[in-house]
């Protein structure tokens, strides 16, 4: 049932055409609703605003949207095609309830294709979300967000696809700023024979206005759900990398950047256990999930994320943003098995022996392996063998 008032406004999405081809859907927020309870009616106002920002910023100049009762909002793009649009509406959907309830599984079940606009009420079906995000993300596509080519691709898939990573990015975050999550491999290198063990992955966390790169800082201000939401995309992200810059070649292994935040909740871990999976069908040896945002962490709780995320990869990493000794002292005992750190740029020969010699005897106190990413050169590369190191990445351009 639709609210009074609003039946003029209905004229826009009353098309036969766009009916007919399955362009106009619904999102209801009736989970938020049952969720809040007796708040509803205070918080009410605060979810429309924040979903029409989402729907303002994701259906582009020539989508429509309009909210038509308390709980429910009418979506076209016509731009779109049926599957890439109802995804669209699953993906705004998502970013909603992560906000408002921290978790995103009632979406499967909130969106709807119209069917019929009548007076006084609409008629609508439960859309078939799997197929939606299988279709919208068949290839071929021009870019990341084109329209599917088509269902008969869906049908074609394997039974586990790729995740798709306009799945989760863009997204909005829960400041309201739109952000967008990219990546690149880095070659990394076992030293001791100056052997390729696979890709690290490079991910940038950028404000799609602004165009700013966030910091490392600034994306462990994120909430939780946003920082889930770039880990999410990361994985998807990294396996399209290594299907498209691996050259043809099965790689050894990748080594994925993911959040404490997120390893260390149940729902984080539950939503990221099956893209982990997934990336490891598409490496030889296994996923390497290298921690992010440890310091200031818990030893108790590092090693209970370590634990549970370790039957799900091959290594696990700890990410060092410098030598806190703090840091260094609650890492050990944790199941970290190896330290990563960058090599901090524009070192001359002196001040990077210096750095290196006292970050790789610090580091070596905790684990047994060191990744130092980064480096400059092959020569640089023999030296932290010299002095301890394990693993090593090249800069590139």
């Amino acid at each position: 049932m639709i609210d009074a008032g609003v039946e003029a406004s209905l004229e826009r999405f009353n098309d036969r055409t766009l009916l007919a081809a399955g362009k106009v859907n619904l999102i209801s927020l009736q989970a938020v609703e049952q969720r809040f309870g007796t708040r509803w009616s205070m918080r009410q106002d605060q979810v429309h605003g924040f979903a029409e920002r989402i729907l303002q910023r994701g259906v582009g100049p020539r989508g429509l949207f309009l909210r038509v009762s308390a709980t429910d909002f009418l979506i076209v793009q016509p731009d779109l095609s049926r599957l890439a649009g109802q995804a669209a509406c699953v993906r705004y959907l998502r970013e909603m309830l992560m906000h408002f309830l921290g978790d995103a599984q009632l979406a499967d079940t909130g969106v709807l294709q119209v069917t019929r606009i009548a007076s006084g009420a609409i008629d609508a079906q439960v859309v078939d979300v799997r197929a939606a995000e299988q279709g919208a993300a068949a290839p071929p596509t021009e870019t990341e967000n084109a329209p599917s080519k088509g269902s008969s691709a869906a049908a074609t898939a394997e039974p586990q696809p790729r995740p798709s990573v306009d799945r989760w990015s863009p997204f909005v975050s829960a400041d309201g700023r739109q952000l967008r999550v990219s990546a690149t491999l880095e070659p990394v290198y076992e030293l001791k024979g100056f052997n390729r063990i696979g890709f690290r992955m490079i991910r940038r966390v950028i404000d799609t206005r602004s165009k700013e790169h966030l910091t490392p800082a600034a994306v462990a201000e994120l909430s939780a759900a946003d920082r889930l939401r770039i880990d999410l995309a990361t994985i998807a992200r990294g396996i399209d990398r290594v299907l498209a810059d691996g050259g043809g070649e099965r790689q050894l292994s990748l080594i994925v950047p993911l959040s404490y935040t997120s390893l260390a909740s149940v729902r984080g871990r539950s939503e990221l256990v099956a893209p982990l999976r997934e990336a490891e069908r598409h490496v030889t040896c296994g996923v390497i999930c290298e921690i992010c945002d440890i310091e200031g962490v818990p030893a108790g709780g590092l090693h209970a994320a370590v634990a549970l995320i370790k039957p799900f990869t091959l290594l696990v990493v700890g990410r060092l943003a410098g030598l806190a000794t703090a840091t260094l002292g609650r890492l050990k005992g944790t199941g970290v098995r190896a330290l990563s750190i960058e090599c901090p740029p524009g070192l001359g020969d002196h001040e990077f022996t210096v750095w290196a010699a006292k970050t790789i005897r610090q580091a070596k106190r905790v684990a047994a392996s060191v990744m130092v990413y980064g480096v400059e050169s092959g020569r640089r590369a023999g030296e932290l063998g010299l002095l301890g190191a394990t693993h090593v990445s090249l800069r590139t351009a």
